[in-house]
């Protein structure tokens, strides 16, 4: 009998297509024909996991406009974001593709997008991510937003240290060119509301952006204040006038919050407020008590309880916090750099994922390629994940081998009805 760790089911049926080109569409329809489809009863059998064949998937090239579409970089609430190559120019860009039918399923989703859209198109500074060009597919119902290339965020650095915090001289650079991109913002009376490691990127270079303005708000022109009504953040860098569920509050005191909060994440590795739910969380921080690791130094000491003061009118506003005298200092490099962590497939440099894309577009398929194709089966697959598992305790969690896509179950006359 075999190992029932190695069998899967295989079901008798419709025919259910397992390979996709792009589209999500059609793998949700082929899914609800699958399910729905009453041609007759569904029957189970057992099959071996060496009778499933899986393929590595073929570089397809696809052109939206003048940009060739390269692999998935990321994937958020709100879509995908892909790496994306300017045929005229060859500079590389990231593009968010978003789907209207998924907007509408997100509370102010499709007003949030177009905020951002309306946003990023007036902003040009080094230090906020550049909206390059929107297109729309009305046949398919898609958007999108093509952006500047980023290689990194700033959240995954984070997570790859050791102690989850960056070098106090690494640190204070990041927080200065926030600074200066959030002091742009404010200039042109823009609130943030959403400041954040998952929402600041990384160049090559290491310069930072502020990216990802769905729930900023543009002030009026002629406001007497910054008085804001609304807030969309994260619960965990929302300050305690918004915890304590006050309706009007200072929206430039609330970017200095968050500031306040991330500045405190990336030095300490912790969090100032924390709670079991939101509701603790919300809690604890309309309270504003917290404590500083005894390892921080007084300055930054200083620095840190100047932002997070409870109360907004005492809370420093951004003109103070770059006379203060941490940011004013010049920190020694006395500890080893934290580098941008190298892909899930090995790529330490991060190359650009548009490459075999390209050689699909111009030169098509080799002749070879059915003979060289890759084939593994799931009894194998098994025994990969299990090596990589082991490996990963000896070589503290080196990353995954990218596996291959399934195409097929092979349908064999040895099977036996379960």
């Amino acid at each position: 009998m075999a190992n029932p760790e190695e069998e899967v089911v295989q079901v008798d049926g419709p025919a259910f297509p397992m390979l996709f080109e792009d589209d999500d569409e059609m793998e949700t329809l082929a899914i609800d024909s699958w399910l729905n489809d009453d041609d007759g009863p569904l029957v189970f059998h057992r099959v071996n996991s060496k009778e499933i064949i899986y393929q590595a998937r073929k570089k397809k090239a696809k052109m939206i406009g003048k940009y060739v579409m390269g692999d998935v970089l990321g994937e958020g609430s709100y879509g995908k974001v892909k790496e994306m190559l300017d045929s005229e120019t060859l500079c590389r860009r990231a593009v968010k593709i978003l789907k209207k039918r998924k907007l509408r399923k997100i509370p102010n989703g499709e007003q949030n997008v177009q905020r951002e859209i309306q946003l990023l198109r007036r902003l040009n500074h080094k230090n906020v991510i550049k909206l390059v060009d929107v297109l729309y597919n009305e046949e398919k119902q898609k958007m999108y937003m093509i952006m500047e290339y980023c290689v990194s965020v700033l959240q995954e650095l984070l997570e790859r240290c050791p102690q989850k915090k960056f070098p106090i001289w690494q640190a204070h650079g990041y927080f200065c060119q926030l600074l200066d991109g959030l002091e742009y913002l404010h200039s042109q009376g823009i609130i943030h509301k959403d400041i954040k490691p998952g929402n600041l990127l990384l160049t090559t270079c290491g310069t930072l952006k502020i990216s990802d303005l769905g729930v900023a708000e543009a002030l009026d022109r002629f406001a007497k204040d910054d008085t804001c009504h609304t807030s969309q953040g994260s619960p965990a860098f929302q300050p305690p006038e918004i915890a304590n569920g006050l309706e009007c509050f200072s929206g430039f005191k609330v970017d200095v919050w968050s500031s306040g909060v991330t500045l405190f994440n990336i030095t300490t590795g912790k969090y100032p407020f924390e709670g079991d739910n939101i509701y603790k969380l919300f809690e604890n921080i309309g309270k504003g008590e917290f404590t500083i690791p005894d390892d921080i130094d007084q300055l930054l000491q200083g620095l840190l309880q100047g932002m997070l003061q409870k109360d907004p009118q005492e809370r420093l506003a951004i003109k103070q916090i770059r006379q203060h005298d941490w940011v004013r200092k010049k920190h020694p490099r006395i500890t080893q750099e934290v580098c941008i962590p190298q892909r899930a497939n090995g790529d330490e440099f991060r190359s650009m994922s548009v490459i075999p894309y390209l050689q699909d577009l111009h030169y098509g398929p080799d002749e070879g390629d059915e003979a060289s194709e890759e084939y593994i089966t799931e009894h194998d697959l098994q025994e990969m994940r299990q090596m990589d598992a082991s490996s990963s305790k000896k070589r503290n969690k080196k990353p995954k081998r990218k596996l291959p896509s399934c195409i097929s179950v092979k349908r064999f006359s040895s099977c036996k009805q379960s």
